[in-house]
């Protein structure tokens, strides 16, 4: 940045109407580029772009386009600008637009150009990046860089997703600042490196009630035939064949002149001297609009009365410009040609028709085109402020912890207090999360922003005034913020937020005081093991990332007779069986584990009645230092069971599939990733034919490196075995061997002289099998395999488990996972027969 100033450039820009909110902003315009040079000249009006080599006309399509565009860049760059800091593009949606009845190849190819605006994006690498677009956008499908049909949504996250966080979210913008209706496709990416601290969510423009026309409109001067007001140029009567006034003329706010009784007041046409009703195929055209109902969605074609909601509530006319001005929010200090506002009202009135004439259509099919000016003035005011709060790196928050003593809670209190607006809010709840570990010597987990985006994606949407949501365990509040933007157009939402660490709350209580709470939430701040907190009333969600704490006895003892699994040991899994016991909808941030290990067996039992909604394969990305693998579960209690969206991010996969398939009970446990080659392969397998043993006694401190005596055992373990299971490698410095006597002690001894059993190794997603032969035991890192029955497995189909196209198949029979890799009786399942 260049003394602090942000930066963007705009991509279809049409007039910069929506753009100007960014100038508004206080943004500077590096290059902004629109093929029409007309609707660019207006941009020159209104002193976008600080230099005119920044205004870019031409076809985004052509190469010369965009190097244009990148010349721009290295200007600023060499002027001191480190980045582009935004990239708008706003493509043009005739090809997309769900008010069109016709989809063809050249609507396909006016698609791409969305393509070509993630190219742009690619190449140029701005911190945050902005489309806007029709309501089914998203879904819409476009030509890809392969000449693939595909939704331009799945195209964006294919493209965009490994550098970007992006969220997506369908608005009215009356609900969002502007005074029109209009519903709209919103779609902003934060790089991942911010995505940390704020998630794209939080950029939209903040849930406002929606106004009436009258209140836009209804103090404005009423206008006669033909009439500029003399104080308003812009606020003009445009004029129509007079014969068609009668059409109007006598209808109330809401009808239609197609209603009127008289044929001669129904629009029509003179065809052989017979009268010929025009065709009415929009129900709104030569419509007198409501004063008490919002402004109505405004079109490019606002100049004509057969055109779709554009008759004024009481004159004769279409809207004029400053009333389509004032309902799209375009700011008085817009300019739309190169005179100000005082030199336009001092014109003759032939001179001012004569630049209506010249000037009106073009502003306004802008308009019409237009994003108003207010939605991006917002996005770019949140960006702003974001940019301008501090944010902490891990090794500055515990500095800071230490500087100021925040394990002390009096302390921290202070602290938050003192930087709640000027450090970033991500950061503060960090400091939270990790001088409240100190105080109690505890590791922290606090739930990354970037996974809480993904995770909120997917909660439900409810068609209802008042909602409650339940978190569980809040900690420093994570999910708040983000909750807040999600459930900012339901008019009450209660929140009750639950932890056991009565200094948790109290700090918390503070980071959310009032006057950061939306007026459309109500939070009850509730100190308590969530555990024996009594739930009197109906949830409608609980959300959040439950404690993955093994629990003694005692507590099971207490919580098990109220729960579905009895084997249960993870205060999580007690978490979620009392939550489903509560709400309709719960999303869970879970151990991976969940998916396939035995102590989940009856878990995994009970959720499959349930329509999963979704699952959010984590990896180990969830936390920060922490070797532990996470999903992220949303259950929908009442809804009928369907498909799954399963969306793995370490893999990159995304795919949704039927419950019934992916939780197949014919199989040991869940397998999300399945798949029509997964189903190939276990076709050529006859599976569940062996038990397992695994011997974790052996050590370091009871083995030795070096055989020390003729009675030492050799212990082989998971290096040992090679690649294709068909050799054991002698490794110096690695190989192991165990007394006898200590041999004498351990369950293993009982496989010292057995030959009927197979090893391979464990935690690997390169198996292997290799028959065990007698005078050697192994270690924990290999497994042995006992065949349930009389059988013995050939060369051939033993050579079959180490193929490429098994071990393929084994990594979506365990999930992908990496922590959980152990072969236990589940896992098992899958060393089977290759029957060819």
């Amino acid at each position: 940045m260049i003394n602090n100033t942000l930066t963007y450039i705009s991509l279809f820009s049409s007039a910069g109407v929506g753009c100007f909110g960014f100038k508004q902003a206080g943004f500077e315009c590096i290059a902004t580029n629109e093929i029409l040079p007309r609707r660019l000249q207006v941009q020159r009006h209104n002193q976008k772009c600080k230099y005119d080599s920044g205004y870019i006309s031409g076809d985004i399509q052509n190469n010369e386009t965009k190097q244009a565009i990148y010349q721009e860049i290295e200007k600023w760059q060499k002027l001191g600008n480190d980045k582009v800091d935004v990239v708008i593009a706003t493509p043009p949606c005739q090809g997309m637009s769900v008010a069109n009845h016709k989809k063809n190849d050249k609507d396909l190819d006016r698609n791409s150009l969305i393509v070509q605006s993630v190219e742009t994006i690619k190449k140029i690498n701005p911190r945050f990046f902005i489309f806007e677009n029709v309501s089914a956008f998203w879904k819409t499908g476009c030509v890809n860089s392969n000449n693939g049909i595909i939704a331009i949504g799945d195209m964006i996250l294919s493209e965009l997703g490994g550098q970007y966080s992006i969220f997506y979210k369908i608005i009215n913008f009356k609900n969002y600042g502007s005074f029109s209706s209009r519903t709209r496709t919103i779609v902003i990416g934060v790089e991942r490196k911010l995505s940390q601290y704020i998630s794209p969510l939080e950029l939209f423009p903040d849930y406002q009630d929606e106004v009436l026309l009258k209140d836009v409109i209804g103090d404005m001067k009423p206008l006669g035939w033909g009439e500029y007001d003399s104080s308003d140029f812009f606020h003009s009567f445009r004029i129509y064949p007079e014969h068609m006034r009668a059409w109007i003329k006598g209808i109330k706010q809401g009808q239609s002149a197609f209603e009127q009784t008289d044929p001669l007041k129904i629009p029509h046409q003179i065809k052989d001297g017979k009268i010929v009703i025009n065709a009415s195929k929009n129900g709104d055209k030569y419509t007198r609009q409501k004063y008490d109902s919002v402004a109505p969605c405004i079109h490019t074609r606002n100049d004509q009365l057969a055109s779709q909601n554009t008759v004024h509530p009481i004159d004769d006319r279409v809207f004029s410009i400053r009333e389509l001005m004032k309902m799209m929010s375009i700011p008085n200090e817009f300019k739309w040609l190169d005179k100000e506002l005082t030199e336009l009202n001092a014109l003759s009135f032939e001179h001012k028709r004569k630049l209506s004439k010249k000037e009106e259509m073009n502003i306004r099919q802008s308009i019409g085109e237009a994003v108003p000016t207010i939605i991006f003035r917002q996005i770019a005011e949140k960006i702003k402020l974001f940019m301008q709060k501090q944010k902490l790196s891990e090794k500055q928050i515990y500095q800071i912890i230490d500087e100021y003593q925040l394990q002390d809670t009096d302390n921290l209190i202070n602290y938050i207090k003192k930087n709640r607006d000027n450090i970033d809010l991500s950061s503060l709840s960090s400091v939270i999360e990790l001088a409240n570990a100190k105080r109690q010597n505890n590791s922290a987990f606090f739930t990354n922003k970037f996974i809480i985006n993904e995770i909120i994606k997917e909660l439900p949407k409810f068609k209802k005034d008042e909602i409650t949501i339940l978190e569980p365990s809040v900690g420093s509040g994570n999910f708040l913020p983000l909750l807040f933007k999600l459930y900012d157009d339901i008019r009450k939402v209660n929140l009750i937020v639950v932890d056991i660490d009565k200094e948790m709350i109290k700090v918390l209580k503070v980071l959310y005081d009032k006057e950061y709470i939306p007026n459309n939430f109500n939070i009850e701040f509730i100190c308590q093991n969530f555990m024996e907190f009594k739930i009197n009333q109906p949830i409608d969600l609980i959300v959040g990332n439950p404690p993955f704490t093994k629990l003694t006895g005692i507590e099971i003892n207490q919580y098990l007779p109220n729960n579905f699994n009895k084997n249960a040991t993870n205060l999580a899994e007690f978490f979620l069986e009392k939550a489903l016991s509560t709400a309709d909808y719960v999303s869970f941030v879970m151990p991976k584990n969940l998916l396939n290990t035995p102590e989940y067996d009856l878990t995994r039992k009970l959720l499959s009645s349930y329509a999963i909604k979704n699952i959010l394969d984590i990896g180990e990305k969830g936390f920060k230092g922490v070797l532990v693998e996470t999903i992220n579960i949303l259950i929908a209690k009442n809804e009928k069971i369907g498909n799954v969206k399963i969306h793995s991010l370490t893999e990159n996969i995304k795919n949704t599939k039927p419950q019934h398939y992916i939780f197949d009970s014919s199989l040991p446990y869940w397998v999300i990733y399945r798949d029509d080659f997964f189903d190939r392969v276990a076709k050529k397998l006859n599976f569940d034919v062996f038990n397992v043993f695994r011997d974790r006694q052996i050590t370091n401190s009871n083995s030795s490196l070096k055989k020390k005596s003729n009675d030492d055992i050799r212990v082989i373990k998971s290096r040992n075995i090679n690649d294709t299971g068909t050799q054991l490698l002698d490794i110096e410095d690695y190989d192991t061997f165990l007394s006898s006597e200590n041999l004498e002690i351990m369950a293993v001894s009982k496989f010292l002289q057995r030959d009927d059993v197979y090893m391979t190794p464990n935690m690997t997603y390169k198996p292997r099998l290799m028959k065990k032969s007698k005078g050697y035991i192994v270690n924990g890192s290999v497994a042995l395999l006992i065949p349930k029955s009389d059988f013995a497995l050939t060369d051939e189909q033993m050579l079959y488990i180490s193929s490429d196209e098994f071990r393929e198949f084994y990594k979506i029979a365990r999930n992908y996972q990496t922590r959980s890799l152990n072969i236990d009786t589940t896992s098992v399942y899958w060393f089977g027969i290759y029957q060819g």
